[in-house]
């Protein structure tokens, strides 16, 4: 079972869940989503939740319809809604005993190199604290998620950024079918989708709700990404009460595999797409170290070549200019210049500033 396997997964709740179409909040809903959550944790699994809704109950306090609603209005109706949304969350987890915490992002946060590493990294200090992070798009600024609508891709993209396994897609269908099941009563549920082509996008249904501005397309965009990822994926009914458990315990929706492992994906995640933009020349015990998974740190570094900023793709290289491996580096190459050499204690002292201990992290590398 591939959510039983999974070590980190993402659940992403659409506006559907949260509010009815008499623009009622389903509290009860939500009050069994946390107790699902909670077994999730008491597993030992590291959870995050995308969830939209900004938007609906900002609708909801306003008292307005989100039809025909425009870019501008809808930008500030969804910062008045996050209050709203943070305050629902807070108020029904808080009796499940469960910490959150929240993190806006955009599209654009999750595809920039250097603000990917930075997200990652808060989500892994945000589990090191035991608190669940909330992910919402950030409507009040961004136009493209407001246009497209449900964070089906922006979930994607947080699943990619934060090395989790698995992708959980909560909605108001059970999966993808053959037809479109309100008008077909014979269509029939697809389980397991090894490869999205023509025959499965000819599936894709282009019904929504009010709530809602996304539909199944946006789905099988987010599992291409997903697959590419080495990240599996389900589309499942979250309108069921307990609806992880229903997933585990029935299976009942529809997983999207991956094309690759997710080690092979970050991997080609971390050297593909742009060319290094610098070398670090290391000492013979750094190189004993990389060999051994550890990070790379100012310590074993000798010199620096080329100018680069933090986030940036380099080589790493011994004396006689042989490549050992490559990586996303932690600081630019005026940093390095200043703290190679030192001790990771001495970083802030020489730096100004409280920053990382590594120049480049054990899981932002790759030995070639």
């Amino acid at each position: 079972m591939y959510l039983n396997n999974s070590k980190q997964i993402v659940i992403k709740i659409g506006s559907s869940l949260l509010i009815d179409d008499k623009k009622n909040i389903r509290k009860k809903w939500l009050l069994d989503f946390a107790k699902d959550i909670r077994e999730l944790i008491k597993n030992k699994k590291r959870v995050i939740i995308v969830s939209s809704g900004a938007i609906a109950l900002g609708c909801k306090k306003l008292n307005i319809s989100k039809k025909n609603l425009k870019l501008d209005k809808s930008q500030a109706v969804a910062s008045i809604g996050q209050i709203e949304l943070m305050n629902l969350f807070n108020e029904i987890f808080e009796k499940s005993k469960l910490n959150l915490s929240q993190i806006l992002l955009t599209l654009e946060d999750t595809e920039i190199r250097r603000r990917a590493i930075n997200a990652k990294r808060t989500f892994d200090n945000l589990f090191d604290l035991g608190f669940i992070p909330l992910v919402n798009e950030n409507d009040s600024i961004a136009t493209s998620e407001i246009k497209y609508g449900d964070n089906d891709r922006l979930a994607s993209r947080v699943a990619q950024i934060s090395g989790s396994d698995c992708l959980i897609l909560l909605s108001d269908v059970d999966g993808l079918f053959d037809k479109n099941p309100k008008l077909n009563k014979n269509a029939k549920l697809i389980n397991n989708v090894e490869e999205i082509n023509k025959n499965i996008e000819k599936y894709i249904s282009k019904n929504i709700s009010e709530h809602g501005t996304g539909g199944m397309k946006t789905k099988i965009e987010a599992a291409k990404i997903c697959q590419i990822s080495g990240c599996y994926m389900a589309i499942a009914n979250g309108l069921i009460n307990r609806p992880i458990k229903n997933i585990i315990e029935n299976n009942n929706c529809t997983w999207f595999l991956p094309k690759v492992s997710k080690l092979d994906a970050r991997k080609k995640w971390i050297i593909s797409s742009i060319s290094p933009k610098g070398e670090l020349i290391i000492d013979e015990g750094a190189i004993q170290a990389l060999k051994k998974g550890k990070s790379l740190l100012a310590a074993g570094i000798k010199s620096v070549n080329g100018k680069f900023n933090k986030g940036d793709h380099v080589k790493i290289l011994d004396k006689n200019m042989n490549e050992h491996a490559r990586g996303l580096s932690s600081f630019n190459s005026d940093e390095i210049l200043r703290i190679k050499g030192h001790h990771s204690s001495k970083i802030s002292e020489i730096l100004g500033y409280i920053s990382k201990s590594e120049v480049i992290h054990k899981d932002d590398m790759v030995e070639v």
